[in-house]
């Protein structure tokens, strides 16, 4: 029996969800601060997937396609006239399974948005500055910058300390 081209897409949509799933919500969870929004803009980003038309050359270009969409579409919502006009939530996700500093994600949480996507990317993706900078659409030397910047945010509030950029 031949498998029509409409249901191969849906069999690869289905497996990119279970391979990418957990890193979508990751990035979603530590930009959004909870986990409502979180689970908005997860589906958001796999309806996207569904939706698109685009030919993905490798795993690694559908991992960065995720990563973009996933951090783009935080950035859309909080730009919105709808999350200026609300009061947002705040709640700890379960990182503690595959993250054994869990202590350090409140923190990286309360970093502002654009070290908190370098500081996830970097140390909790694992990724390179060279596809950091790719995906965020900024250059090797911001990145650097700003992960630099993080890290003394970072080392300012687990000592305890007040640190504002």
């Amino acid at each position: 029996m031949k498998m029509s081209q409409s249901q191969a897409r849906s069999d690869w949509a289905d497996e990119v969800v279970d391979k990418y799933a957990d890193m979508v919500y990751r990035i979603a969870f530590t930009q959004m601060k909870n986990k409502a929004d979180a689970d908005d803009i997860f589906q958001e980003v796999f309806l996207k997937l569904c939706k698109s038309e685009a030919a993905f050359e490798t795993d690694e270009h559908v991992k960065a396609w995720l990563i973009t969409v996933t951090i783009n579409s935080c950035r859309k919502f909080y730009s919105s006239v709808w999350n200026k006009r609300i009061e947002p939530l705040t709640e700890d996700f379960a990182y503690e399974e595959k993250y054994p500093d869990f202590e350090i994600v409140p923190a990286v949480q309360s970093l502002p948005q654009k070290y908190r996507e370098v500081v996830h990317l970097f140390y909790f993706e694992d990724m390179k500055v060279a596809q950091i900078a790719e995906i965020l659409k900024s250059t090797a030397g911001t990145v650097k910058s700003q992960l630099s910047r993080a890290r003394s945010l970072l080392r300012g509030k687990l000592e305890g300390g007040d640190c504002n950029v």
